[in-house]
């Protein structure tokens, strides 16, 4: 178990991200999304991260239909808010204002079919709200027991100050691999600095330190990888080279190419709780054994050797998406 941060929840060491069950990563198996968060809940994991708009309320709908039967008291849910989609999918920007947070609110509570929610977070900043105002509005309902901690998502260091100072703050939930390392500038040690957690997404650079991915691999139209400039050409040639020299230290350790990747975020700190986005039972079986490898100090040099810091090719959303980080200005 670790806790998220100084002030938030204790979870499992390692998180399941629900999102690729009904959204983002091509088709996927109803059936088979309610086994596999079954099987992380029977291995001991503990946290679910979501967003409200994973599928347009999908997921949470799924994931209500898979704590059906559970004890909702033994499970932290972490909930992603503020952006704005229509029917077709098509993204309309973010709506983070104190209305649009409360009315989100009842919308997750209902769909999760609870009273309240573990940690609840904006996806991004509202440009055009100040996020003291975005925190304030999660802080009433912080006081009302609708929600039990506030986290943040893909904000930089000034932004974490300024929520933080509104209310304490659990978490940060930003990507963090061997393939995107920003964070280890600026923004991971202002959180250490204010005692705040990170849980750490995309830790397999959404597929592609898996070990199981291919240059000739064929996408689905509403895979958004088909327009990530990391599985582009001749950056995906260049990334999956990356993935074979990790391949041959993990060969060497007795571990898959995604155990070793796991492994080297959950090695960085103890404040920090990979989120592993498995859909079958199959990847997260392999995910979970993650933890049983220990990485010693000369197997992390070795790790970095292989993969440098600012290694990768291409940057990890297209233009238009970046352009809405907070924590990449």
């Amino acid at each position: 178990m670790r806790t998220l941060g100084d002030n938030g929840p204790q979870v499992s060491d390692l998180g399941l991200g629900c999102m690729g069950m009904s959204d983002l990563y091509g088709p996927a198996d109803e059936t088979e999304s309610i086994a596999t968060v079954h099987a992380a809940l029977d291995a001991g994991i503990t946290l679910l991260d979501t967003g409200d708009f994973y599928g347009m309320g999908h997921n949470e709908l799924l994931i209500r239909q898979a704590l059906k039967d559970r004890d909702r008291d033994s499970v932290r849910i972490s909930v992603k808010f503020g952006a704005q989609r229509d029917y077709d999918g098509n993204w309309l920007g973010y709506d983070a204002r104190p209305a649009a947070v409360k009315t989100a609110l009842a919308y997750t509570l209902r769909r999760l079919g609870t009273d309240h929610v573990d940690v609840y977070r904006p996806a991004r900043v509202d440009p055009s709200v100040p996020i003291e105002e975005t925190v304030g509005a999660i802080a009433e309902e912080v006081a009302k027991g609708h929600v039990r901690h506030i986290g943040l998502s893909e904000v930089g260091a000034e932004t974490i100050r300024r929520a933080h100072a509104v209310h304490p703050i659990s978490d940060l939930q930003i990507e963090y691999s061997l393939l995107s390392r920003g964070i280890e500038a600026e923004i991971l040690p202002t959180c250490r600095e204010l005692g705040i957690g990170i849980t750490a997404y995309g830790v397999l650079s959404r597929g592609l330190l898996s070990g199981h991915w291919s240059k000739d691999r064929a996408l689905a139209g509403n895979d958004f990888r088909a327009a990530s400039p990391r599985f582009s050409g001749d950056n995906l040639a260049h990334n999956l080279t990356l993935v074979e020299a990790l391949r041959a230290l993990a060969e060497a350790k007795g571990a898959t190419v995604a155990q070793l990747a796991i492994a080297w975020v959950s090695a960085r700190g103890t404040d920090i709780v990979p989120l592993v986005g498995a859909r079958r039972r199959d990847r997260l079986a392999e995910a979970l054994s993650a933890l049983d490898v220990t990485l010693t100090a000369d197997d992390l040099a070795r790790i970095e050797a292989a993969i440098p810091a600012d290694a990768a090719a291409g940057d990890r959303y297209a233009a238009p998406q970046m352009a809405h980080l907070d924590s990449e200005h």
